[in-house]
């Protein structure tokens, strides 16, 4: 398990003083301004987080050292980690998406499926995006209880009943 959650991305700069727009991914988007500092994937830069105001799907926000629209332009797509400590744990039906991407998938007889290669939401509800050896494009598996009835961190193995016709 990554001991890095995603948390959020900068959208772009937001106005001129230095502002960026930022995505929080958090199931309450607010608190993604208490589980800084926040860094890059890498943890080459970390940023304090302080929002500023509620913006059309997001917020706009300072983060700590970025001072000019440039410096806040440049940091555009930065997707922004916290720390799996400084984060809520978790009741049992619910995952972070760290936790699920690279899992194998199994049907209910024990047939690989494939594996996780993201987690997808297009509005509705989350897909699982699997990826596996004789697939020709990836297939989105729907993240619901009859979909996905077991995952199995422990294991490293989710076990799948997929719509008919889906494999």
């Amino acid at each position: 398990m990554s001991d890095l959650i995603c948390t959020g991305a900068v959208a772009g700069a937001f106005g001129v003083r230095g502002e960026v727009r930022l995505k929080s991914f958090c199931a309450n988007p607010e608190d993604i301004a208490t589980y800084g500092p926040l860094s890059s994937e890498d943890g080459s830069q970390s940023y304090t987080v302080s929002l500023t105001s509620v913006v059309k799907n997001g917020f706009a926000a300072r983060l700590g050292g970025v001072e000019t629209k440039e410096q806040a332009d440049a940091l555009k797509g930065l997707r922004l980690f916290a720390p799996r400590d400084r984060l809520p744990s978790l009741p049992d039906d619910e995952y972070y998406h760290a936790d699920l991407i690279g899992l194998d998938v199994y049907d209910t007889g024990g047939t690989l499926l494939g594996q996780v290669k993201s987690v997808q939401n297009h509005g509705a509800a989350d897909l699982l995006e699997l990826h596996g050896p004789g697939m020709k494009n990836t297939v989105l598996l729907p993240f619901t209880l009859a979909a996905v009835p077991t995952v199995d961190l422990e294991q490293g193995r989710i076990i799948a009943d997929p719509p008919e016709g889906l494999f």
